[in-house]
């Protein structure tokens, strides 16, 4: 059994100021004019859950004052960087803070003879609240959303058109979402094609790129690392007709699916449809990011230490942000060097 999470908090009283306000103090500054150094493309990966680290990575490099000019994202790392980019971290970074088991729950609505374990509407619900009205290039910075085209596996940058739909195909993760449907094609979860999408960042016009994967020590816990007891706690005092009803309520088709799609073990030791579900996308990750970034390296590379936490451990958020933070604060000297050196070069001046 792992030992409770301890909650943590930033080091720094800069992190602490950053976050009072809606925008961070960043977003509405933003000018390209004024850029003195080559453009920083920023690769945020997929990873279910883990992808709470990427807030903690965006903070630090606001705290060193490093602004990406172009952020690519997959999946969860679409949805991350698209928070940054409309001012909205601050909102994203509370809510990830407040989920647990049972907010967790509220939020899967189970679709029982279509093409996701789960419709996705009450997610979307809440995506649309706070960027609902945003349009991907209305941003004031370059942004792509990789999904894959289900029909021929194609890898797919959406980089125009509502922002949410595109967030939506870029997290659909196949069996568990429902195929978002994008001018006429289905898309799915671009961890498929590009875990971590450095080249879209190369091909938007990134001279530095700076890549976050969430896969560097991938094979800790698959699915969760512990069971997640959703159930109500059963209490003596209470009368009878309310304990049977609770006792039935244990029994709900939806409510031992998600059980299964979450949890990480069985009693017995066999693994749970979600431990099958994550661990087969953590394999499907690990091995096309590494053809990948062999093929198109970033400049600098973070991969916080993160393997312990499990792939749907979405109530861990605190641990996720400090140690995404920590892993890219680390790398800071890296980046002004690279910054410093690149800077110098005459291409450097092109955007």
């Amino acid at each position: 059994m792992s030992a409770p999470a301890q909650s943590l908090k930033y080091p720094h009283e800069s992190i602490a100021k950053m976050r009072l306000g809606t925008k961070s103090g960043v977003h509405e500054k933003y000018h390209a004019k004024a850029r003195k150094h080559p453009p920083i493309g920023l690769a945020l990966g997929g990873g279910v859950a883990r992808g709470w680290a990427h807030i903690g990575a965006i903070r630090a490099l606001i705290e060193a004052g490093i602004e990406p000019d172009i952020i690519s994202g997959t999946s969860i790392g679409a949805l991350v960087g698209a928070a940054y980019l409309s001012g909205n971290l601050d909102t994203i970074e509370d809510w990830a803070r407040s989920l647990n088991k049972r907010r967790l729950l509220s939020y899967m609505d189970i679709r029982w003879g279509g093409a996701g374990l789960l419709r996705g509407d009450r997610l979307a619900k809440v995506l649309n609240h706070y960027l609902g009205d945003i349009n991907i290039e209305d941003m004031d910075r370059k942004f792509a959303a990789v999904a894959c085209d289900l029909r021929t596996g194609y890898e797919v940058w959406l980089q125009n058109g509502p922002l949410v739909p595109a967030l939506r195909a870029s997290y659909a993760l196949p069996g568990a979402f429902e195929p978002i449907r994008i001018d006429n094609r289905y898309m799915i979860d671009g961890a498929l094609v590009n875990p971590v999408p450095v080249s879209t960042c190369r091909a938007l016009g990134a001279h530095i790129v700076i890549a976050v994967s969430l896969n560097g020590d991938a094979f800790g816990p698959i699915g969760s690392s512990h069971d997640m007891d959703f159930d109500d706690k059963e209490d003596d005092s209470m009368e009878p007709l309310e304990l049977a009803g609770q006792s039935l309520n244990k029994m709900r088709p939806d409510r031992l699916l998600l059980k299964s799609l979450l949890g990480g073990t069985k009693s017995d030791g066999n693994l749970k449809l979600g431990s099958v579900m994550m661990g087969t996308l953590n394999i499907v990750m690990d091995r096309i990011a590494r053809s990948r970034l062999a093929g198109d390296p970033p400049d600098v590379f973070v991969a916080p230490r993160i393997g312990h936490i499990g792939m749907t451990e979405f109530s861990r958020a605190d641990e996720l942000i400090e140690r995404g933070y920590r892993a890219m604060q680390h790398e800071i000297p890296l980046i002004q060097s690279v910054i410093d050196v690149l800077g110098q070069l005459p291409s450097a001046e092109v955007d």
